[in-house]
């Protein structure tokens, strides 16, 4: 869907390994994964728990350190990128603070930044009107549903306008109606922003319908048995799942996630 091929990755991982030392001995969440995104690519990463998905994610945002081989965000080491607020993270569960308002929540990360009360205001207008929360700025996180908080989640990874943004399941643990809402709100909110995208799923259908770019992993130790170029059109109501094309892509991410487990060792 994107021509990529004539710029440099956003994110570029080479021969990336991370081995975490236990006292059980030494877990290898990931092995020899090497992958490059381009710029504006909306990337799902899929595999069975345990796979390394969010390990992979974590390393990107500069949570994990990797123990193999080199990643670069924006063409500088992962901890450079996080000094440089190249990117946003919504986490599986919204995180926001019950005693802060919606707008409250939104405006954190700007004001651990210094931005000036003017500009904080008028950012958390723009991304509350962009996730459709205009008129929720006032509310109590107890006081909207599952499914607006965690808009309001994504509200606040955007509040500072980074160029990539890193998502770890934020829809898993809702309902399947919501979370196909949530899935179209998001292709939208991804087509006005053109923003690089990083997400983690559990779920093919997701997947399929979200990526320009499907990686399938393996279990641990996570490696990637295949990457899925997306051939859907940009515009994807949700009737495209039952279309042809997507059911083929569907099969080959299954087919993937098969061969993945039968080179588990």
């Amino acid at each position: 869907m994107k021509d990529t091929a004539t710029t440099a990755p956003v994110i570029e991982a080479k021969g990336l390994g991370l081995t975490f030392q236990t006292s059980d001995g030494p877990v290898h969440a990931l092995k020899d994964v090497s992958l490059a995104i381009g710029k504006g690519e909306f990337v799902s990463f899929i595999g069975p728990s345990g796979c390394g998905k969010t390990t992979f994610l974590r390393c990107i945002a500069a949570l994990e350190r990797p123990t193999e081989g080199v990643l670069t965000v924006n063409g500088m080491s992962a901890d450079a990128a996080r000094q440089a607020r190249a990117y946003g993270y919504v986490f599986q569960a919204a995180g926001l603070y019950p005693w802060r308002t919606i707008a409250g929540n939104v405006k954190l990360p700007l004001e651990i930044m210094g931005f000036s009360r003017e500009e904080q205001e008028e950012r958390v207008r723009k991304v509350l009107s962009l996730v459709d929360l205009e008129g929720f700025g006032k509310k109590f996180p107890w006081q909207l549903s599952g499914g607006m908080q965690q808009r309001a989640s994504i509200a606040r990874a955007l509040a500072f306008d980074a160029d990539i943004l890193l998502m770890d399941e934020p829809f898993g643990a809702l309902d399947e109606i919501v979370r196909d809402r949530l899935n179209e709100e998001l292709l939208k909110l991804w087509a006005r922003t053109q923003k690089t995208i990083g997400f983690v799923t559990h779920s093919i259908p997701e997947a399929v319908y979200l990526s320009t770019k499907i990686v399938v992993m393996s279990p641990r130790p996570g490696r990637i048995t295949d990457v899925i170029e997306s051939t859907l059109p940009k515009e994807r109501p949700l009737d495209i799942r039952d279309s042809r094309e997507f059911i083929e892509i569907a099969h080959r991410v299954r087919e993937g996630l098969r061969a993945g487990h039968g080179d588990e060792v």
